[in-house]
Order: structure tokens, then C-alpha cells, then sequence
């Protein structure tokens, strides 16, 4: 799918919300990211935590009908499509029942694209990092499984994002490849043997910031916060006792990090856009608090007004290299336990949804 409107919002969605067998054996029975959610606790005065979720309700994705339901709320506040974060282990694939439902039959009728968020599943959310749940392993012999399988089952769906006829494929951390542009040179090949082009970004984080083509992407895309700017601490704060249940393993206690969304946005502010094809992004907030139990960032007051300046800025400075590359990315749709969301919530309700609405508006 494509157009050339002024401006396509993308935000990035993550299909963590249903059970599936993965889960159940790494982490208990029922366990979703709800689970994570709702076992957060506030870790010092005034600190907003858990977020909840207030119009959607505590959905399963593995129903249509909840998809249909974000696409709908979406579209109804200027949201152009989702990027679908992608989950590939050498053919394995692990949260896809959603993503199903998306390319078998009509669809939800929102526009759509995949991000292969390509790294390992350690035990990360209670404090362990060494203990590798399932790896990732690089071959040009999976490089042409993979994209026949999405060339076959996935890019062909009229509702998939493209760009000049050419499929929209993104990739979280190409830096974890052995050799990436030996991959992106594959999956080219191998997408011209079936008569198509790929159109190939790649999500400028984790201190990767290179001109996408000296890798052989065709853009780069900001990923949003980035950690790795030289911004100070507003502050460090102890945490609570750790919780009880799953994540009770006796860590000792441990310092989040305290950050000023505010003093972020000035910073964000103050930058410019590489010369390069290049996608800008945002986020409405950030607290990871629900998934770290130790070593957590936190935007502590971030609110709506701020995210609608920082949002008018980037609409007001980026420039589309092309009728057809006009894309900005939110971070994100429904990242609950990392606190990032436009998803309405108990506290903002609507408010983060009305603001990105206000500034595509403004825009125009």
C-alpha cells in the first residue's frame, strides 16, 4: 500500500499482549506482557506507575476484534499504520499469532509493515542478561528462508506498506549481524527472482548512526529515546523492595535512572536531521520500571503538551526526500511495560492521541 499524503505517521506496535507455549514455559502459565504491567509499583513519591490501560482494556491480540479495535482508534487520530515488531529465530517464529491475523484473509483494513526486532531473549526482565532463552543465528542459508517466507506470506498483503511499489522492511539492530549488507544483498536477490523490490530501513539506535546506504538500507529510521545522548541525570532513586511472585530472586536494591523529558525535548530540539534518507521519530513517555527491576530509565515528567511541541518541531523540520518517503514513527503504540504508549491510559485517557492529532493538523 501507498500514498502520498503529506505526512504518514507510523507507530510501532508490539504483539507481546496474548499467551503463547514460549512464554508459558520461561516464565509461568498465562503470563503475557500484562503480566509485567500491572505488577509494577510506584518506586518513589509521585511517581506514576503501573500505567493501565482505560479504552482498550486489558485485550488479547490473539482476537481480531481487539486488532480491529486499535486500528480503528488509530485511524481516528491521524495514525497512518503500524510497524509490527517481527519475531524470526532460523524459521522459528514466536509471537506471530497476531500478525496472522493481519495477513490471512482481509486484514484489519490499517496499513501496515514489519520490523524484525532481531536480538536474543535473555531472562533481561528479572536481572539476568547471561541466560539466553533462544539465540539468534545469522546464515545466508536462513537469510533465504526468511525472506521467501515474507515475500510468500507477508509483503504480498494489500494492505503491507510500501514505497514505489516496493515492500517496507525495517531492522532493529542490523549491528548484530556478521555481515549485513552480505544479508541485504540476499534478500534482494532472492526478492528479484519473484519479480519485487524491497525497499529496506534500519532503526537508528544502540549508537549505530551511518548513512543507511553504506549498508546497503535504503534509510535510516530514528528510534526514539536514545539513551546514548549526553543528557545528565535529573536524579538516581533507590527502588522499592523487589517484587514479590516472578520477579522476587533477591536482587539487591538498585538505582534507577531519573530523566527529564522536558530537558530531552529541548535537546531533540536543538538537533538536526542527518543529509541522509531519514525517517524522524518520537515518543510520548518512557518508564521501564514493569520489565527492569534494576537499572531503569524513567522520563519523569513527561505529559502531553511537551510530546505536541516536540511532535510540531519534527513535522515543521523534516522534509520527505520523496512524494512516497514521508513516513515519521512514534515509539510507540502499546509498549505498556516500557511506559511508552499512545494507547489511552488511566491517567492521560485520549490526551497523547489528541496531541499528535493537534500537530498533523497544525501542520497542514
Amino acid at each position: 500500500m501507498s500514498s502520498n499524503s503529506a505526512i504518514r505517521p507510523i507507530a510501532i506496535h508490539l504483539p507481546q499482549f496474548h499467551p503463547f507455549v514460549e512464554n508459558d514455559e520461561w516464565w509461568g502459565k498465562g503470563f503475557t506482557e500484562w503480566t509485567n504491567v500491572t505488577r509494577a509499583q510506584p518506586q518513589f513519591p509521585g511517581h506514576y506507575q503501573p500505567h493501565l490501560p482505560s479504552d482498550l482494556g486489558f485485550y488479547d491480540l490473539r482476537l481480531k476484534d481487539s486488532l480491529i479495535a486499535q486500528a480503528e482508534l488509530a485511524k481516528a487520530y491521524g495514525i497512518y499504520g503500524f510497524c509490527y515488531y517481527h519475531y524470526w529465530f532460523n524459521g522459528k517464529r514466536l509471537m506471530h499469532q497476531p500478525l496472522d491475523l493481519l495477513t490471512q484473509g482481509s486484514g484489519i483494513g490499517m496499513p501496515f509493515m514489519y520490523c524484525w526486532a532481531n536480538e536474543n531473549w535473555s531472562r533481561r526482565w528479572n536481572g539476568d542478561d547471561t541466560e539466553i532463552l533462544i539465540k539468534q543465528e545469522y546464515s545466508i542459508t536462513d537469510d533465504i528462508a526468511h525472506i521467501n517466507y515474507l515475500l510468500d506470506n507477508v509483503f504480498s498483503h494489500p494492505d503491507y506498506i510500501s514505497v514505489f511499489n516496493k515492500p517496507f522492511f525495517a531492522i532493529y539492530r542490523p549491528s548484530l549481524f556478521p555481515d549485513i549488507k552480505a544479508t541485504i544483498e540476499t534478500w534482494r536477490t532472492e526478492a528479484l527472482k519473484k519479480g519485487v523490490e524491497l525497499y529496506i530501513g534500519y532503526m537508528q539506535g544502540f549508537q549505530l548512526k551511518e548513512d543507511p546506504n553504506s549498508m546497503g538500507f535504503d534509510v535510516a529510521i530514528d528510534f526514539q529515546p536514545n539513551f546514548y545522548v549526553n543528557l545528565p541525570q535529573k536524579s538516581t532513586r533507590k527502588m522499592n523492595k523487589y517484587f514479590s511472585g516472578l520477579f522476587s530472586k533477591g536482587f539487591p536494591d538498585n538505582e534507577h535512572r531519573i530523566l527529564s523529558y522536558k530537558d530531552y525535548v529541548v535537546l531533540m530540539k536543538e538537533s538536526s536531521f542527518p543529509a541522509y534518507n531519514f525517517f524522524p521519530s518520537i515518543t510520548p513517555m518512557w518508564d521501564n520500571t514493569a520489565r527492569r527491576k534494576k537499572g531503569a530509565f524513567i522520563f519523569e515528567d513527561s505529559d502531553p503538551e511537551l510530546y505536541y511541541n516536540w511532535l510540531v518541531d519534527i513535522l515543521n523540520k523534516f522534509t520527505p526526500p520523496s512524494s512516497e518517503e514521508n513516513f515519521i514513527f512514534i515509539n510507540a503504540w502499546n509498549e505498556w511495560a516500557e511506559g511508552n504508549h499512545l494507547e489511552p491510559c488511566q491517567k492521560w485517557g485520549r490526551s497523547y492521541l489528541e496531541a499528535t492529532c493537534k500537530a498533523l493538523k497544525h501542520i497542514k
